[in-house]
This record gives C-alpha cells, sequence and structure tokens, in this order.
C-alpha cells in the first residue's frame, strides 16, 4: 500500500478544511500502512483520532470492501461512541464516501441491534461489553470473518480495569479469526506507556508494534480560585460550597462550562445549590452522570453540542474524549487525586489542536489549596500516572469461556494458544487450564453434586452450553462493571429519569423527599425494582450517595504533595497558592510542627475520647489504610490492645483508650520491612476483605446471578450466596482459583501492596518527628472529622466541629 503523498485525496481534504497535519499524525498513517500495529500516545485535543481514522477510510477505499465488518472502534464509555460517529461520517461525508458507519452499545435500540445482525456496517463503533454480546451469538466468527482493524480509543482509561481484560481477550479472538488483523490503541495520559502497549498488542506482538508520540505541547492555563479566608482548622468538604459565589462569574464569562465532580452526590449537591444561588440559570444549566436516564444524557449531550447551556455538573460520564466545541472552561471541585485525570479533564476545554484548555480548581477544604500547588507543577512537568493492567483475572475468563460455549463452543487445546499469546494470561499453567476447564463443567471439586454449576459439556471435543436457561442467564450477565442492584426512579404519570442503588432507597419510607437528576422527589411507592415518585415542592431532602470508596491520591500526586510541603518551609518567593496556606502552616508549626522531605510527622493527643496517635506518610488514602492496621497489629503484640481506626489521604489515625506504648513499637520493629506481607494479611482481617472482593469475582464469574431485568435479586441475598461459597472454597477448595484471586486483589489494588512496602521504605529512613500537641492541629484535624462524620449526622457533626474550633 503507497505511503500517503502530495496527490492524495486526504491531504486536499485536510487543506480545504485548514487543517495542519501534525507529525505524529503522518507518522501514524505510514505505520498503519505499512501493516503495523501500535499505539498512538496524543494530547487530549490533538487530532488524534483523526491519526488512525484516515488510514482506515483510505484502506476500505483502496481495497474495493463494499459489506460486512472491517473496522471496530472500542470506546470505554457511551459518550465518546457520538463524537467518533461524527468523526468519521464528516469525512465519508465531504468525500461521498459509500461507507456505512454504525455504533453499537448498552444504548443502542433492539431494532437497530437487529438490523446490524443481518448487515453489519463498515466500521463499528462499540463498547468491550456489546463486542462480548456480540461473541455470545452462534456464527460470530463468520459475523468477524472480514475485520481487518480495531482501534481501542482512550486506552488508558481501559487497561487499569477489568474491562481492559475483556479488551484483550476480544483481540485475542480477533486475532484467532484474522491472523493479520491490525491493533492500534489510542491514549492521552499514561505513565507505563511501553506496557500499555504490551497488554493491548499482547506480550510477543508488542514485540512488533510502534508508538507513534506526539511532540505537541498542549498549553493548559490552571487556575485556583482562593477563598478570601481559610479556616484555621480545616475540614472535608467544607470550603467549596464557600467559594459557590466565585464560580457563577466563571460560569457567565464562559460560552459553556463543564464542572467536573469526583462522584455523583456531589454533583446532585452542586446542581442544587448552584440553581439555589443563581436561579437565573434555570434552563441553562443541566447535570450529567451515569445513573440518569439515557434520555435525559442524551439530552444534556445534544444540548452541549449546540451550544444550549451555559454549564453543565458532571462526573467521569465526560471525562473521555468527547468534543463539546462550544465549552471554553473547565471547573474541578474538588481534588482530581491524580494529575493524568486533571488533563484529561482539562482537555474537554479548547478541545481542538492549538486551542488553550482552561481549568479552575475549587478546593473543598484548606489543605486542598496546597493540592492545587502540586497540580500545578504536575501539570507543568506533564506528569502522569501509571496504569496497572489486571492480570490473571479468572472471573474475567471464566466469562469469556462461557460466552464462547454459549455461541458455537471452544477447543480447549486451540483456546489455550490464544490466551497465552495475552498479557493477562500469558503466565496460565496446563494445570490451571485444567482446573477452570474442570470448573467449568462439573463445579470443580466442592461443588460438583450441584447440577447449576455444571454449566458447560463436552460434545465431539468442543466445549458448550446447550442449556437454554444458563445461555440466558449468562447472557444477561456479560460485563465487568459490578455495582449495587439499581432501582429505576419512575414518575407515576410514566417516564423513567435514572437509576439508584437499592441500599439508598431501602433507607426510605413512603412520602419521604430526596434529590435526584436536579429534581426534588417525592417517595409514593416501591414495586419490584421501581421506585414511583412525584415532584415535590419541598426545597430540602436527601442526596443519594452511591456505594463505593473515594479515589486516592495517586503516588505522582502524592509525591508532589510532600514536595510542596517542604516548600512552605523554605524561604523565598512561593505561589499564590501556597502564600494562600502560610497562615495554616504556621499554627501547624506552633501546635505542632511541619516535617520536610525528609522526616515523619506524628503526633500524639490526649482527649475525652481516649489516646490518639497520629502519622501523616501523605501518600493516599489506600496506602493509609493498611498501614493503620499494619501498625495497630505490630504494637498489639507489645500488649492487647483496641483501636478505632481513621485516614485520609494525608495520614491516619489510631485510637485507644490506653496510651499507645509508640517508642516501644519503634524499637520491636513497627516500621521494618520485615514480614511485611505476613504481618498485613494478620493485621487487616484479609479473609473478609477478601470475602467483600469475592462477591464481586463471583458476579462476574457466573457464579451467582443476579436477576432478570425488572426482577433482580436483593442485594441481601447476593451477599448472603456469595459468602457461602466464599466459605465453602476456604474449607474445602482451598486452591480455588478465584478464592486466590480475591486476595490478591485486595493485596494489588484495595492496599496497594507494592506501594505500601515503597512508603514504608522510604518512612524507615526518614527522621521521625513525634509532637504531643495540647490541641487539634491542622493536619490531624481532618482525620478527626472523618471519623467522627461516620457517627453523626451532618447538622450534629457541624455543632461538634463549630464547638471544636470555638474553643481555639
Amino acid at each position: 500500500m503507497r505511503a500517503i503523498d502530495k496527490r492524495d485525496v486526504f491531504l486536499d481534504w485536510f487543506d480545504k478544511k485548514n487543517w495542519k497535519i501534525f507529525p505524529f499524525q503522518d507518522s501514524a498513517w505510514k505505520a498503519y500502512n505499512s501493516g503495523k500495529s501500535g499505539l498512538v500516545n496524543a494530547p487530549t485535543g490533538s487530532g488524534k483520532t483523526y491519526s488512525l481514522l484516515v488510514p482506515i477510510v483510505r484502506e476500505l477505499i483502496q481495497s474495493g470492501h463494499k459489506k460486512g465488518l472491517f473496522a471496530i472502534w472500542i470506546t470505554p464509555i457511551r459518550a465518546l461512541s457520538k463524537e467518533i460517529e461524527i468523526s468519521a461520517n464528516r469525512i465519508i461525508d465531504e468525500l461521498a464516501l459509500d461507507i456505512s458507519v454504525g455504533v453499537r452499545t448498552g444504548d443502542t435500540a433492539t431494532k437497530v441491534r437487529q438490523e446490524q445482525n443481518l448487515s453489519m456496517p463498515n466500521i463499528l463503533i462499540t463498547t468491550p461489553e456489546s463486542i462480548h454480546v456480540m461473541m455470545a451469538k452462534k456464527g460470530h466468527d463468520k459475523l468477524f470473518s472480514s475485520l481487518q482493524v480495531v482501534v481501542v480509543d482512550e486506552w488508558h482509561e481501559l487497561v487499569g480495569s477489568k474491562r481492559g481484560v475483556l479488551t484483550e481477550l476480544a483481540l485475542g479472538r480477533f486475532r484467532t479469526i484474522n491472523p493479520q488483523l491490525k491493533s492500534w490503541g489510542i491514549s492521552a495520559t499514561i505513565g507505563n506507556i511501553e506496557e500499555a502497549m504490551d497488554v493491548l498488542l499482547g506480550h510477543e506482538a508488542a514485540k512488533r508494534g510502534v508508538i507513534i508520540r506526539s511532540d505537541i505541547k498542549k498549553k493548559i492555563v490552571v487556575k485556583t480560585i482562593l477563598p478570601q479566608e481559610i479556616e484555621s482548622l480545616p475540614w472535608a468538604g467544607h470550603l467549596g460550597i464557600r467559594l459557590l459565589k466565585d464560580l457563577i462569574p466563571i460560569i457567565q464569562k464562559h460560552k459553556t462550562t463543564l464542572i467536573f465532580t469526583n462522584t455523583r452526590a456531589q454533583a446532585e449537591i452542586w446542581y442544587q445549590r448552584l440553581l439555589e444561588e443563581a436561579p437565573e440559570l434555570a434552563g441553562l444549566i443541566a447535570m450529567h452522570h451515569g445513573s440518569i436516564s439515557r434520555e435525559l444524557r442524551f439530552w444534556v449531550e445534544d444540548a452541549l453540542y449546540d451550544g444550549r447551556l451555559k454549564a453543565v455538573v458532571c462526573t467521569s460520564s465526560l471525562d473521555l474524549g468527547v468534543d463539546f466545541r462550544p465549552v471554553e472552561a473547565i471547573v474541578q471541585i474538588g481534588g482530581p487525586k491524580g494529575i493524568s485525570r486533571f488533563l484529561q479533564r482539562a482537555g474537554r476545554s479548547g478541545h481542538q489542536p492549538g486551542a488553550t484548555s482552561s481549568i479552575y480548581f475549587v478546593p473543598t477544604h484548606a489543605l486542598e489549596i496546597i493540592e492545587a500547588a502540586a497540580l500545578q507543577e504536575g501539570v507543568k512537568e506533564n506528569l502522569a500516572e501509571d496504569r496497572m493492567p489486571y492480570v490473571r483475572s479468572f472471573d474475567v475468563l471464566l466469562q469469556y469461556l462461557c460466552t464462547l460455549a454459549v455461541a458455537d463452543g471452544f477447543n480447549s487445546d486451540i483456546l489455550f494458544n490464544e490466551l497465552k499469546s495475552s498479557f493477562s494470561f500469558q503466565s496460565l499453567s496446563e494445570d490451571e487450564w485444567r482446573w477452570i476447564l474442570k470448573f467449568l463443567t462439573s463445579g470443580g471439586e466442592s461443588l460438583q453434586a450441584y447440577e447449576e454449576y455444571q454449566k458447560v459439556v463436552v460434545i465431539e471435543g468442543m466445549y458448550r452450553i446447550i442449556d437454554r436457561k444458563i445461555a440466558t442467564r449468562h447472557r444477561l450477565s456479560i460485563g465487568t462493571i459490578v455495582s449495587d442492584n439499581m432501582m429505576r426512579i419512575r414518575f407515576a404519570s410514566g417516564g423513567v429519569i435514572g437509576h439508584v442503588e437499592e441500599w439508598f432507597i431501602s433507607r426510605l419510607n413512603t412520602g419521604d423527599i430526596f434529590w435526584f437528576a436536579g429534581r426534588c422527589l417525592e417517595l409514593l411507592r416501591i414495586k419490584d425494582m421501581d421506585v414511583f415518585v412525584k415532584l415535590s415542592k419541598s426545597q430540602k431532602g436527601l442526596v443519594p450517595s452511591w456505594q463505593g470508596g473515594r479515589m486516592p491520591l495517586s503516588s505522582q500526586m502524592s509525591e508532589m504533595l510532600r514536595k510542596k510541603i517542604n516548600e512552605c518551609l523554605l524561604p523565598g518567593k512561593k505561589s499564590p497558592e501556597l502564600e494562600k496556606v502560610q497562615g495554616l502552616i504556621q499554627l501547624q508549626q506552633e501546635l505542632s510542627s511541619v516535617p520536610n522531605k525528609d522526616q515523619l510527622l506524628i503526633e500524639r493527643l490526649h482527649t475525652d475520647e481516649g489516646f490518639h496517635l497520629f502519622i501523616f506518610p501523605f501518600e493516599g488514602r489506600l496506602v493509609h489504610e493498611g498501614l493503620a492496621f499494619l501498625f495497630a497489629w505490630r504494637i498489639s503484640k507489645i500488649r492487647p490492645f483496641s483501636f478505632s481506626i481513621a485516614f485520609n489521604d494525608y495520614g491516619f489515625e489510631l485510637l485507644s483508650d490506653q496510651e499507645i506504648p509508640l517508642l516501644q513499637a519503634i524499637e520491636t520493629g513497627l516500621f521494618e520491612l520485615k514480614d511485611l506481607l505476613s504481618d498485613i494479611q494478620a493485621s487487616v482481617n484479609s479473609t473478609e476483605m477478601a470475602a467483600r472482593k469475592f462477591r464481586d469475582i463471583a458476579s462476574i464469574s457466573g457464579l451467582i446471578f443476579k436477576g432478570f431485568p425488572g426482577k433482580y435479586v436483593k442485594d441481601r441475598h447476593l451477599q448472603n450466596s456469595s459468602h457461602l461459597l466464599f466459605e465453602v472454597f476456604s474449607n474445602y477448595d482451598s486452591s480455588n482459583l478465584l478464592l486466590r484471586q480475591a486476595y490478591d486483589e485486595v493485596l494489588d489494588f484495595q492496599l496497594e501492596f507494592a506501594r505500601l512496602r515503597k512508603a514504608l521504605k522510604r518512612i524507615g529512613e526518614q527522621e521521625l518527628v513525634i509532637n504531643d500537641p495540647v490541641e487539634p492541629t491542622p493536619f490531624l484535624f481532618p482525620i478527626l472529622v472523618d471519623r467522627l462524620r461516620e457517627k453523626m449526622s451532618t447538622e450534629k457533626l457541624e455543632d461538634r466541629i463549630r464547638r471544636m474550633i470555638s474553643t481555639k
């Protein structure tokens, strides 16, 4: 295939649109044309889509391909699929090309999917889950037989999740069908780019892959909204709403503003408060998050494209790749906890080559102002976090095998070789493979007496699922996104406005008022999984919260935060953010001290509650959770203790009713790496953590069935079922691969064991600064409040905090 030259129709098209062809785009075109696979790494809004869309369309024309699937474009979020479709149709329509483009996601109408099954478009834009649903159909080999290329967009978002494993397995299947398949990824912000390509292509194939890097430096302007005054004792969530008035002029100044929050509950709260503060925005402001109905989300996206909205309060549902040209400014509420996420969100404004992206950071408590300074430098240095890929996810593998067995079946030898070529399962042993096959056909050692776990039968050397009930249940369970059962919120007069988790609704009684999708609603009745409501004129009501922990600081952000705290101690001119917190830093120095980069701060405090021990590694909440349990365990080996534990991104607290022998604990190895793994496993009650993790694994692997649409199994029944299976495997099948996976995921992802070990090594080399303040310090106060928040209602907590602050 010839390289693109001056006579190429696509060069003419770029010229007519006054678009510049960037060197990375030209490199990608040439690499694609030579038959290579690889990864394109370029900033948001730099033209990444056309770096691969152009050569795909060009090859389609030159190959003479008319009917059937030629290219699949995988996106991690449904909103992005629309943007890719627009970009593809733009080039096809303006060049009058006979090429068909289609979208297939969970939002695609049944009629459209049925039409696609009869005649696939040339280019299909879809999600990992939708691909696996298609693979569960008989004859899927024929469906994908003409496929020549797969592009995985926003690969950095998928690679660190089990959805990434789903994508790997799909790519492996496509390569088996067509060994000449080209595989490409697109990624903006990721640190471990070489490893990301290994995961995408498979370790061996990656040796022949290419990484196309852009040299474009995206200009990003970061502005921190600083308060006039900050509290002497900061606490999470308190400061943000106080800055809401400063947000109104930003919204009014720009054509359209996206306001990013870290949680759906936070989005609901900010949307309400913005309308209360600026009622003139009614009809010009909207909300977008994953629990809002498809129709409402589509309306918001269309309104954004058309420039009909002044602002949208959103979550990560609008994080990726979507090109809303009217968006001129981005607002981030609270610490994004990662530089890559911040850069990604910033890129939603100025989403075109050469344009400047503007992002405003709104701290939700005073210490987040230091995070703002860290973000400023992280953006300046263009730092990006690594994404840790999932490996040996046997729950996803078991689901995939059932997908193949539901369709045409699989040959175990051929499939074993296919799996071994992937990054995730390159270490899969023959013994493990035999265990997996036995588990599918008989239920393994502990479940072989139960027919429901004997899902697969072997017919003429092919592993198949022939039971219609098992097949139907499996098709309804495809995917790796696990959450509590979602209940539909319906108006009694008709119409669905979204979904909320069952656990929240279970707290409500008939007549209770709650906010959802920006509306104040009164609960009328609950029937099955439907929650019937009507609009309420009340101004007060509960805000739903969704289960799941808060995001922790990334390792890069933690390092930058420690650096900025150290800068607070140095003489000379400082950034506006650090200048703003100097009074807080001075108070911390007066009451205790501020650690430099070579010190670890420890504070001991005695109150009516008992004896408090606060330690500040500034390493992120997940690492602090592990360290807190580890230190509690090691201290308890001196003599029995009962501890209450609290933690945030800056440090953690151990609270006991008796004095804590800190110095003796240090002498006996509190900070040592020796026996770290065994001590961690003993200290955190890893069995209980693994049991909770196992629930998700059981759901993904198909061991438990969450129910049919509209008739979901209640959460408590699912919990009982998964816990029973966990107990059975623990007692009678200790070598069970799913059981081992649960413990591995606790260590790798919940406790971030590798990072914890690195942090403990650093702590062991630091100077210990041990202080005994007579009253709460600015550093320890947010942790103390977080613990109290678990015990008190919001009103009682605020009263308690006011009393604590007034004593100063």
